[in-house]
């Protein structure tokens, strides 16, 4: 079937490196994800080759070095990286979505000091803004971050961080005081090694079970006040604008998920035999996967554009809302009809769609759950 990359008009260099992350999938990533989602084990050697192959830091600027991608070409790299494991693929992911912050918002100090030197030790970075009591409400958010003189001190927990117990910066949020709301908010970088920073045990979970995924404790740490990433109050903004670029980025990866998934299910179609032919013959299964092919084709179509309106500097906030929806349930939908034509061997290990089937349920969940995405497209559609 049609893959992402042949309906656009790529340049030479675009195809190369959809191919490079094609081949690394199929080669490096596919062949490993299931070893890797048994044991629950972090990807740490496959990560380091794929930074040195370009595929990580996708959307950060070449100027600091990072791949240099707009939203739209690292979302054709995400989706091939998916094909072969959306677990590995969110953890080449969260660098994008950690930095992202300091792209947007910081002075171009911060941005060498917090991006160029990071990148250039080939590091990890993670994104901490969920908390245990605030993760659909963002603006609820506890954490506290104070000013004592010349430094920020920071207090709080924040809640399923992704490789957060390998980053060596986290990129925090939180509030000058409880109650401060949006106007108290802030964005602030806060080193690994910082005295009072901890992390909890990894978090075993039912999926994507090769992304690391932790808590990770704030207490009374200490970072000087340049640390901060755009001014007091702006810390929501730079939030939310972050969440805008990355949400089509979140949604490429149940595109990419779900093209496995049905790749897997039309190869099992044309070769398993019920009442003496394929079971691809029947009109039920293929009722399943024309509308599993409309549906992805449909989820890639909204994700490219949601892509293109932030690159564009446009208003995406509904439609990157829509996308990460859409293709969140697309995948769910399209990994529970894959496990259905399998049959019992869908529901058995020994194939790989129930693993699909587990991934594709965390993408209804984080970067914004399915319910609270319906809420933000209403409100943009109700907007005066």
């Amino acid at each position: 079937m049609p893959l992402a990359h042949e309906f656009f008009d790529l340049s030479e260099e675009q195809q190369a490196l959809v191919l490079e992350a094609r081949r690394f999938a199929q080669t490096e990533i596919a062949p490993k994800a299931s070893g890797l989602d048994e044991r629950s084990e972090f990807p740490r050697e496959m990560i380091a080759q794929a930074n040195k192959l370009g595929l990580m830091n996708l959307v950060m600027p070449s100027e600091y070095g990072g791949t240099g991608l707009s939203t739209h070409d690292g979302c054709l790299i995400i989706e091939e990286l998916a094909a072969g494991c959306a677990g590995i693929a969110t953890s080449l992911v969260i660098n994008d979505l950690a930095l992202l912050p300091i792209a947007i918002s910081a002075t171009l100090e911060q941005k060498q000091k917090f991006i160029g030197d990071l990148l250039a030790k080939q590091e990890l970075a993670s994104f901490c803004l969920t908390e245990p009591q605030s993760g659909s409400d963002a603006a609820a958010m506890q954490t506290l971050v104070t000013e004592e003189g010349d430094q920020l001190v920071i207090n709080g927990t924040k809640q399923w961080i992704s490789n957060g117990g390998y980053a060596s910066q986290f990129t925090v949020f939180g509030v000058t005081s409880k109650g401060a709301g949006h106007k108290g908010s802030v964005c602030v970088v806060v080193p690994q090694t910082s005295a009072g920073v901890s992390c909890g045990s990894h978090e075993n979970k039912m999926g994507q079970r090769a992304s690391n995924t932790v808590q990770v404790t704030f207490n009374n740490v200490r970072v000087p006040k340049e640390n901060m990433i755009g001014k007091v109050g702006s810390g929501f903004r730079t939030a939310m604008t972050t969440l805008d670029a990355s949400r089509p980025m979140t949604a490429t990866i149940a595109v990419g998920l779900a093209r496995c998934a049905l790749e897997h299910a039309i190869g099992y179609a044309k070769e398993r035999k019920a009442f003496g032919q394929p079971i691809g013959t029947f009109q039920m299964v293929q009722a399943l996967l024309a509308d599993m092919a409309t549906e992805l084709e449909a989820a890639r179509l909204l994700t490219l554009r949601s892509a293109r309106l932030f690159d564009a500097k446009l208003s995406s906030s509904l439609h990157s809302s829509m996308a990460k929806r859409y293709a969140a349930d697309m995948a769910m939908k399209v990994t529970t009809d894959a496990v259905q034509i399998f049959g019992g061997y869908g529901y058995t290990r020994e194939y790989p769609v129930e693993k699909l089937m587990r991934d594709a349920k965390l993408l209804q969940i984080y970067e914004g759950t399915s319910q609270i995405q319906r809420l933000v497209i209403a409100r943009e559609l109700l907007k005066p």
